[in-house]
């Protein structure tokens, strides 16, 4: 009776951890998109500015030639009509407030995007660009870092192998030098069903008990401060490739850091403009 009661304890908390991490997940993955969507938005916002500006540059070219002709025209006139200033003036000036939000926008997209770039560079780096199962690359402005499993982790367990701890170190390393930085640590298994023990029930329960293992490396031996890190399984669900050879099944077996940056001064400059 007090096993039976020990199970269903222990399965009880199992549900409870993954609901949290889920809604931890799904949270992060929305402020993303829309960021994202923000982004995107801006960039569209962007290039219109930049269409107007050229017209208004060939309604200045207009008038010049118009008052040049003008000018040449009456001979004994040598100012322009106070029309024509009046329209030149006014093409000026709205020009310079174009030139202004259109330059306030790039700045905004350029440091996100500079700041991208120096955290890869400093990943690949620390980490060695040169590792066949150690991965680094950047989509919709988020830096991943892909360890293959078999630096991790032995066949079915969730103990990190000491090999493992060598990498982690390098990255708990980048990760104590961006105190803004947050970072989420996602197990992958392949589709081969797991058989269970008393503790693991199946691949999403493999996924986050390797995922949350490497989190107790990052805080309790690297002192990665725990508020930074999120632990989520994915379980066999997000594949990289078909799941039809063995040689398939070890490129899907993987544990990918997402670190994300934290842009909100980005996000806060961005909408500031949409909004003029």
């Amino acid at each position: 009776m007090k096993r039976i009661l020990f199970a269903l304890s222990l399965v009880a908390l199992v549900a409870t951890t993954s609901c949290g991490t889920k809604k931890k997940i799904a949270d992060l993955e929305a402020k993303n998109k829309e960021v994202q969507d923000l982004l995107n938005t801006a960039t569209i916002k962007l290039n219109s500015c930049l269409t107007e500006k050229e017209s208004l540059a060939g309604q200045i070219d207009f008038l010049k030639k118009s008052n040049t002709d003008l000018i040449n025209n009456m001979n004994n006139v040598t100012t322009l009509s106070a029309k024509g200033a009046q329209n030149i003036e006014k093409a000026l000036e709205t020009i310079k407030e174009k030139d202004l939000k259109i330059t306030r926008m790039q700045d905004a997209l350029t440091k996100k995007d500079s700041m991208t770039l120096a955290l890869v560079t400093s990943i690949k780096g620390a980490v060695g660009i040169s590792d066949p199962d150690i991965e680094v690359n950047v989509e919709k402005g988020v830096v991943f870092i892909s360890i293959a499993d078999k630096l991790l982790f032995k066949s079915g367990s969730y103990v990190v192998s000491d090999q493992a701890k060598e990498v982690l170190a390098k990255v708990g390393k980048i990760i104590n030098s961006k105190p803004d930085f947050e970072c989420m640590v996602e197990g992958h298994t392949d589709n081969v069903p797991f058989t269970g023990n008393t503790i693991l029930l199946d691949n999403w329960d493999l996924s986050v008990k390797r995922s949350t293992a490497i989190v107790r490396v990052l805080t309790n031996d690297l002192k990665v401060n725990p508020a930074q890190l999120i632990a989520a399984g994915r379980g066999q669900f997000i594949p990289l490739v078909e799941n039809n050879s063995s040689a398939n099944r070890a490129t899907n077996r993987r544990t990918r850091i997402v670190i994300l940056p934290k842009i909100d001064q980005f996000y806060e400059m961005i909408e500031k403009e949409m909004k003029k």
